[in-house]
């Protein structure tokens, strides 16, 4: 019988919030980075914070490692035409938000951006992309080096070691072939599993925190509950997003093709996202008192939670 591991998305979205999972993403970081990494905090911010207008496909966290770099992990399941531009965005405010009024430049903090994508990002052969920022001479064709009393000044070898950096996995892509230890974990991240031949760095550590057979029940049905949102949510956007683009295609003789298939699709998205909320809000009333929790489960407001509670009372 295949072993069952939680996904990487609930590691992220709930299990951080104990120290002791940590383990888990400083493997798989310390493996991707070469280097040994040392979660010291996951940082709050509105980057990460469970709030009612998270999108279920878009999963990321922002942590500060031993050497007071910030890293945000980013999962995500559809595609987004300007994805390129968001994590640009992303990086560049965590800069300004990190340096405080009146600071010096030098004190702008190295910032990692790991984006785990399960769509066709661009158009690239490989699945694995590392992007930094290099000066290259337009007429001598070299490449700008720090001087060494700037070395010392920055305490980085490279120019590019200032800049931030950013790593793109496109999960969908990975065909399955271990080449190093960091394959082991990308393997983890499409297929839900962990072979014992497996070495890389805090994946068997991880095994028994990641196992769902054993988590406590509750935590277990919670987290059952979520994967079916998922797959109810997604299945019900496919069924919208067709619906919509058979819809649009009608429309278009009269309106215009392409803007009756967005309004189809919006639409329809729209009202699957939220008949699935309810869905799973009404099942989980039957085995939680916690409004709270089953909010941050659903994506719904408290108040909603708490109004079909009373109309199930009723």
């Amino acid at each position: 019988m295949k072993q069952q591991f939680v996904s990487f998305d609930w590691v992220i979205k709930y299990m951080l919030r104990d120290k002791t999972n940590y383990v888990i993403v400083e493997g798989f970081l310390s493996e991707l980075l070469k280097q040994s990494i040392q979660i010291i905090e996951i940082i709050e911010s509105e980057s990460n914070k469970n709030t009612l207008d998270d999108k279920y496909n878009r999963v990321d966290v922002l942590v500060k490692n031993q050497n007071d770099e910030l890293i945000i992990i980013e999962l995500q399941y559809e595609a987004e035409i300007d994805y390129f531009q968001r994590i640009l965005y992303g990086t560049s405010k965590l800069i300004t938000e990190h340096i405080k009024k009146g600071e010096a430049y030098a004190c702008v903090r190295k910032v990692i951006s790991v984006s785990l994508v399960y769509f066709d990002l661009g158009l690239g052969l490989d699945y694995l992309y590392h992007g930094t920022t290099t000066f290259k001479g337009i007429r001598k064709s070299d490449t700008l080096e720090l001087s060494k009393k700037q070395q010392r000044f920055y305490q980085n070898e490279q120019i590019k070691d200032i800049y931030p950096e950013y790593y793109l996995i496109k999960i969908k892509t990975f065909s399955g072939k271990i080449v190093d230890k960091l394959d082991e974990w990308i393997y983890f991240f499409k297929n839900e599993n962990i072979l014992e031949s497996f070495t890389a760095q805090g994946l068997h550590e991880a095994s028994a925190k990641l196992d769902v057979l054993k988590m406590p029940e509750k935590e277990r049905r919670s987290y059952e509950n979520y994967i079916e949102n998922l797959r109810y949510k997604r299945s019900m956007e496919e069924t919208q997003r067709w619906e919509g683009y058979l819809e649009g295609e009608a429309e278009g003789y009269q309106r215009g093709k392409e803007e009756g298939k967005e309004k189809g699709r919006e639409d329809g998205r729209k009202e699957g996202e939220q008949a699935a909320q309810l869905k799973l809000a009404k099942k989980l009333l039957n085995t939680s008192n916690d409004d709270k929790s089953i909010s941050e489960l659903t994506e719904l407001a408290v108040d909603v939670i708490r109004k079909l509670r009373e109309e199930k009372s009723v």
